[in-house]
Formats: structure tokens, C-alpha cells, sequence
């Protein structure tokens, strides 16, 4: 029963889904379980990447069929999961922007993570990413070349699977990369903290399966261009954060998670509009 309190671990820490009561005493705590609870990231991005996409095919089936329709299902679905996780990956991009976008040494770079403040680069990189996730999401709507409702059916499962992939690069890199946060009080330290493992890799990659399956079936040209992106950006994410602070923190991690998702969904617009 291991596997079941880990990624009950994991939706404790990874999103606003209550764990309480004699549930929570079951599962229990300890550094070492909380760091084996990473590996099921991606299982919580079923659930997250689920409730999306029940959102938008269910807001595209109740809106009025128009133009704007793509749109405001999209913001909807977005305004969900961001209430379901609370921001937390959305976070750790904005404060990855606000230490990494300036030129300063790693030591103060990590100091200006850690600062709960938001500064001018997280407040742009923040804006940026929504606006684009929503543009991206109706575009997926939009470039499906099928009724509108099946259109917004198809868009619906391809954004539920690109929520469990995303999810799976910053397993990467706790697989490839020293952890560096500051301080024992680190909200990310029982997690992140120690490598992952190639124990916990391979966890991972078991959860991705269905959701590969999935895109397989929407079409092979749609999986390849969404895992080419997830490759490339995890390889560049892997460069870049070893140069500039010589491993990674629990905000490198989120913001790995979002510039895949935004990565894997520019791709899936490019591969509708090609297949067409």
C-alpha cells in the first residue's frame, strides 16, 4: 500500500485536494516518504488534467456556439485548475523569472527566489504564460477541423494528458540535477531535496503511459510534435539551470512544468494546423 500513500502524499503537497481525517493519519509523514510521494507527480496531473479537461468540454457544450466560445472556455478551464492546484507551479515560474532574468550570481539569484515578493520579470513572465495558455487552449479548439462540440472534446483529452506529461520533466530533473534551495525551512526540501531516483523515474514514466496512449490514438503526428517539445524544452531547462545556478530549486521545478505545458500546447496547435 506503499504506491497509495505516496501519491496520496503527493496530492497533499501538489494541490488543494483534501487529504484529512483518519485518511491523513493513515497516510502518515516522514522526510523519506515525502520525497518518494515526487515520483507520482504526475499521477496528481490525472486528476488536475481531468478536472480541465471535464471544464472545457463542458463549458463548450453549455456556452453559445460563436466565435468567442474557444476563448471563454479556455479562460474558464485555466481558472480552475489554477483554484485546484492554488498557483503552485505558476509560482515557482514567476520566481524563477524574477531571480534568473537579471544578470546576478547564483547566491543572489536564489536569494530573490526565495523572496516572496513579485517583481516586475515574475509579474511579466506570469502574464505572459496565462495569456498564452489561453490563446494556445482556444487555438487547440479552433484548429481541430471537426464540429465544434468534438472539436472541443478532442482539445479537452489532448489538455488532460499534457497535464501528466508536463509533470513528468521536473522528474528529470530531480533525477539529473543537485538540489540548492536555501534553508532548512524550504517548503520543497522533503521533496526535492535528494535525487530522485531511477526507481522514482520509472514511477513516473508508469503514469504517463495511458496518457501516451491517449495522444496515440488522437494521432501519431499530434504525440511526436508534443513529446519533441517536451524533450527539447527539458534539455534546455537542464543546460540552462546547471550555467546559471549549477542545479535546481522546488521553483525550478514548477516553472519546468509550465514552460512544458506551454511548449507541449503550442506543438499540439501546430500539428492540428499541419494535419489538416
Amino acid at each position: 500500500m506503499k504506491p497509495l500513500r505516496h501519491f496520496l502524499l503527493a496530492l497533499q503537497f501538489f494541490s488543494r485536494i483534501p487529504v484529512t481525517g483518519r485518511l491523513a493519519a493513515w497516510v502518515g509523514w516522514s522526510p523519506a516518504l515525502q520525497q518518494a510521494s515526487a515520483a507520482h507527480l504526475p499521477g496528481v496531473g490525472w486528476l488536475v488534467g481531468l478536472w480541465a479537461a471535464l471544464l472545457l468540454w463542458g463549458l463548450a457544450w453549455l456556452l453559445p456556439l460563436n466565435p468567442w466560445m474557444p476563448l471563454m472556455a479556455a479562460a474558464l478551464s485555466t481558472l480552475g485548475t489554477l483554484w485546484l492546484t492554488g498557483g503552485f507551479h505558476e509560482d515557482g515560474l514567476a520566481d524563477v523569472a524574477d531571480g534568473l532574468g537579471g544578470f546576478v550570481p547564483p547566491e543572489r539569484a536564489l536569494e530573490i527566489m526565495k523572496d516572496s515578493r513579485l517583481g516586475s520579470y515574475g509579474v511579466m513572465a506570469l502574464v505572459m504564460a496565462l495569456l498564452s495558455k489561453l490563446v494556445l487552449i482556444a487555438g487547440l479548439i479552433s484548429g481541430l477541423q471537426a464540429a465544434p462540440l468534438c472539436a472541443a472534446f478532442a482539445a479537452a483529452l489532448v489538455l488532460c494528458c499534457n497535464h501528466v506529461l508536463s509533470r513528468f520533466t521536473p522528474l528529470v530533473l530531480m533525477h539529473r540535477l543537485p538540489y540548492i534551495g536555501m534553508g532548512a525551512g524550504s517548503k520543497t526540501l522533503h521533496v526535492a531535496g535528494r535525487r530522485l531516483g531511477t526507481q522514482g523515474l520509472v514511477t513516473g514514466a508508469i503514469w504517463c503511459l495511458p496518457a501516451l496512449a491517449l495522444l496515440s490514438w488522437l494521432g501519431l503526428s499530434l504525440l511526436a510534435a508534443m513529446l519533441l517539445a517536451a524533450a527539447l524544452v527539458t534539455a534546455l531547462m537542464l543546460r540552462w539551470l546547471r550555467k546559471r545556478l549549477g542545479g535546481m530549486t522546488g521553483d525550478c521545478l514548477g516553472a519546468c512544468q509550465q514552460v512544458t505545458e506551454l511548449a507541449m500546447l503550442l506543438a499540439a496547435v501546430l500539428a492540428c494546423a499541419h494535419s489538416t
